[in-house]
C-alpha cells in the first residue's frame, strides 16, 4: 500500500467498502500502487495496468489496454464509443466483487501479460474521424483556421472533432464551433 493513495480511500463517501476490496485484490497481485489522475493506479514495470475509480451508479476497475484482453466472461465495458483502448469492469456491491474475485485476478494477470509482451492498441488516426460539415465550412471560409487546426497535435484535433460531432443538432454544432474558433486560432486544445 502506498500511503500517498490512502486519502483516496478514506475520502470516499460512496463505494468505500467496494473500492477497498478492489484495492486489496489488486495489491495482492504484486502491482505497484500510485496516484494518477487523482485515482489509485496500479502499475507493472512502470506501465499502467488498472485504475480504480468511482461514479454515481458504480465503481470500476479500468484496464488501460482492456481492448486487448480476451474478455472470456463478457465483463469488459467500453465507456463510450470514442474510448479506444480502455475497458471497465463495473461493480455495485462487495458481494459482486467477491463472487468475481478469481475472474478479476485472471483479467489482471492477462493485462500484465499484455504489458510483458509489449502489445499496443492500434488507435484510430485523427484523419479517420469525420469532420462535421459545419466545421468543414468554417475551415474552407477561414484559411488561418485551417492552417492553425492542421498544426494542432492529433489529440487536440480529435478533442475538437469529438466535441463538435457529439452535438445532435446543427445549430448546437455551429455554436460550439464559433465558441472554439478563438481558442483554435491561439493554437490551444479544447481543454487548454
Amino acid at each position: 500500500m502506498n500511503p500517498e493513495v490512502d486519502w483516496y480511500f478514506s475520502k470516499a463517501e460512496k463505494w468505500q467498502e467496494e473500492i477497498e476490496k478492489l484495492r486489496e485484490i489488486v495489491l495482492g497481485m504484486g502491482l505497484n500502487e500510485e496516484l494518477k489522475w487523482g485515482c489509485p493506479c496500479y502499475t507493472y514495470q512502470q506501465n499502467n495496468i488498472v485504475l480504480i475509480h468511482v461514479f454515481k451508479e458504480y465503481c470500476a476497475l479500468l484496464f488501460f489496454k482492456g481492448a486487448l484482453l480476451h474478455d472470456t466472461h463478457g465483463l469488459l465495458i467500453q465507456q463510450t464509443e470514442n474510448v479506444q483502448a480502455a475497458r471497465q469492469i463495473r461493480f455495485t456491491s462487495v458481494g459482486e466483487i467477491m463472487n468475481k474475485k478469481t475472474i478479476l485476478k485472471a483479467y489482471v494477470y492477462e493485462a500484465m501479460e499484455v504489458e510483458k509482451a509489449g502489445l499496443k492498441v492500434v488507435l484510430k488516426e485523427t484523419k479517420e474521424y469525420p469532420i462535421p460539415e459545419e466545421f468543414q465550412k468554417k475551415l474552407d471560409e477561414i484559411p488561418a483556421l485551417k492552417t492553425t487546426f492542421d498544426a494542432l497535435t492529433p489529440g487536440r484535433q480529435r478533442g475538437y472533432l469529438l466535441h463538435f460531432s457529439s452535438a445532435k443538432q446543427s445549430k448546437t454544432r455551429e455554436s460550439r464551433i464559433e465558441k472554439c474558433i478563438p481558442q483554435i486560432l491561439d493554437g490551444k486544445g479544447l481543454d487548454d
